[in-house]
């Protein structure tokens, strides 16, 4: 490994499981990248990731680490990049210190899409559970709007507010209020329909999906975590859709 330290393998390791745990990626799919990666450089590693720290330690030695982790927002392209360069180091079609480097940069990069893409799709998520519902064209456009709104209001409270679950619970108040004032003048046929079609894009379905993978394989603590996570999400979601159905009645019923 010539100058390569064992201290500097198990902490490339660490942010590597880091940042795949911070982006999206299920506990399994982190110890074993990591473990992967480890490999790579024949040595041994020992890899225990749970929602709030990473543990990496060398089977030759005593050399541990723990690494803090902050689950945030998920980014999936973040976790491609990083499966991609695991594979390209075990293959050794780059080395320690190109992989290094590039750990470095996906860590502090930002991707993002811009905010007309993010509004599209934000829109286009809303619109199919109408055709479940054999909603009528004119509400299938609604929802399409109503979805964009709500989402950019959900948007617009997570740049302002540390608190996790107040954003999507603002922009489900946002949707049930437009689409209640829609169904009260006329303009929407079924305002019920709107509120569950452009409530999609609010969903954490990314959480729900990856707390079922990790009870199925048996990683109980970490699964439990996210299925909270998600239903509290979906707590607020539904705080904010009744909230906003009890002021448009107290207004306009009124």
């Amino acid at each position: 490994m010539g100058a390569i330290t064992e201290a500097d393998i198990v902490t490339l390791c660490g942010q590597v499981g880091t940042i795949l745990l911070e982006n999206g990626a299920e506990t399994a799919r982190v110890e074993n990248t990591v473990e992967y990666v480890g490999r790579a450089v024949d040595l041994p590693v020992v890899c225990h990731a749970t929602m709030t720290g990473i543990f990496v330690s060398s089977e030759r030695s005593a050399t541990t680490r723990i690494f803090k982790v902050r689950v945030g927002d998920f980014n999936l392209q973040k976790v491609d990049e990083i499966n991609t360069l695991s594979r390209q180091f075990s293959n050794h079609e780059i080395t320690f210190d190109e992989i290094k480097k590039e750990i470095v940069r996906v860590q502090n990069e930002t991707l993002d899409f811009s905010w007309i893409t993010k509004c599209i799709g934000a829109g286009l998520v809303s619109m199919p559970p109408m055709l479940l519902f054999k909603a009528t064209w004119g509400d299938l456009g609604w929802a399409f709007f109503v979805g964009i709104l709500g989402y950019l209001m959900s948007q617009v409270i997570s740049r302002h507010s540390k608190i996790p679950y107040i954003p999507v619970a603002m922009g489900s108040l946002v949707i049930s209020v437009l689409a209640n004032v829609l169904g009260f003048v006329g303009m929407a046929h079924d305002a019920n329909y709107i509120i569950i079609s452009a409530l999609m894009p609010l969903v954490p379905g990314v959480p729900m999906t990856n707390s079922l993978r990790e009870i199925i394989e048996r990683n109980t603590i970490s699964g439990l975590v996210r299925a909270t996570d998600a239903i509290v999400s979906g707590i607020s979601i539904g705080s904010g859709v009744i909230i906003g159905q009890i002021v448009i009645q107290a207004i306009l019923g009124g």
